[in-house]
């Protein structure tokens, strides 16, 4: 279990702000004559941080700056990419364009419709808010090309959602207040929501959520699901599921470890260690076997009892799921796997 930091941890901040400070101090070059050796942001709830540029470049009608991603005490791929962003003078408004690293929107469901690049919204118009900005204050039009680049971002990019979610090619600029908080659920729960999306919007009708590597792999293989089925679940089933209840698919499977699915089965709608634990007096009422209650894990439980505590495990945690989504139209059923991804029991 997770002891409590020493500290306090640091935050950081959103690729969309590091894209959106980058836009800011090349403009400053296009329009102003100078690079200045930082920018300062004032972000959507007010915060304003100070970025420095790590890197700058201009010709004739363009100039690029870019910032390094500091994503503070969160475990973030992202922290320590090169975020750059290169502006060009345009008749047309303002135009986002994707550069290398920056990952194109492939299907539909996501908030970037397919065929752009992958800029959310919001930082979207924390970019066009400083391009109006900073023509008024220099007299010029508004009128530019927008590339964000991350260089080495296709790369980072296999180690994210991204390839799952239909944005091909490279990383999404994100972030909706610019500011990244250390181990924060929320990022992981709107990964979650942006699958189910893209799921409705192609029309699956079946997808699954699992605890882990390997009871993903055999949930996709026993189902023969696409890639873009397979939600991200980890620990959340909780907020997979309230979200499923919203924006409905039609068949929901739920997979994992015995251990995890245990604590489904026991009412856990969060089933991370640090958080919720096995029952094992109440394991041990569920299968009927009173040593169970002295068990050390639910693995160790199940070598005690066999295949009986695997299917009640699913039988009781399809339960809860059948009670979370009852009359929301959505047939559930739970697959319980070993560590090497073995199944041992399932409930439909």
């Amino acid at each position: 279990m997770r002891g409590k930091p020493a500290h306090e941890l640091r935050r950081g901040w959103t690729t969309g702000a590091c894209a959106t400070a980058a836009v800011k101090a090349a403009l400053i070059r296009l329009w102003g004559g100078a690079f200045p050796e930082a920018v300062t942001l004032i972000l959507p709830r007010g915060e304003a941080p100070r970025f420095a540029l790590a890197h700058h470049a201009s010709g004739a009608d363009w100039a690029e700056a870019g910032i390094i991603k500091d994503a503070g005490d969160d475990p973030d791929v992202t922290h320590g990419a090169l975020i750059v962003a290169r502006v060009a003078a345009s008749s047309g408004g303002i135009v986002f364009r994707g550069g290398e690293g920056v990952g194109t929107v492939t299907m539909p469901g996501l908030p970037i419709a397919p065929g752009e690049p992958a800029i959310n919204p919001v930082p979207r118009r924390m970019m066009i808010a400083e391009v109006e900005a900073l023509a008024a204050e220099y007299g010029a039009a508004p009128d530019v090309e927008i590339t964000v680049s991350i260089p080495g971002g296709a790369r980072i990019a296999l180690k994210t959602w991204n390839p799952r979610l239909g944005i091909e090619g490279g990383l999404s600029i994100l972030g909706t207040t610019g500011v990244v908080r250390p181990f924060s659920c929320a990022a992981w729960i709107a990964s979650i929501h942006r699958g189910v999306d893209v799921a409705r919007a192609v029309g699956l009708a079946h997808v699954a959520g699992c605890t882990g590597a390997q009871s993903e792999l055999a949930v996709q293989k026993l189902y023969g699901l696409p890639d873009h089925a397979m939600l991200d679940m980890g620990d959340f089933v909780g907020g997979l599921v309230k979200y499923l209840c919203r924006h409905p698919v039609p068949h929901l499977t739920v997979g994992g470890g015995i251990g995890k699915l245990s604590k489904l089965a026991q009412g856990a709608r969060d089933l991370h260690s640090s958080r919720t634990q096995v029952d094992f007096t109440r394991l041990a009422d569920l299968c009927g076997v009173p040593e169970v209650a002295g068990a050390r894990t639910a693995l160790h439980a199940y070598e005690m009892v066999g295949a009986p505590l695997a299917e009640a495990v699913a039988r009781d945690a399809k339960g809860e799921l059948d009670k979370m989504t009852e009359d929301k139209g959505i047939s559930v059923d739970v697959v319980v796997c070993d560590r090497a991804g073995g199944i041992l029991a399932r409930a439909r």
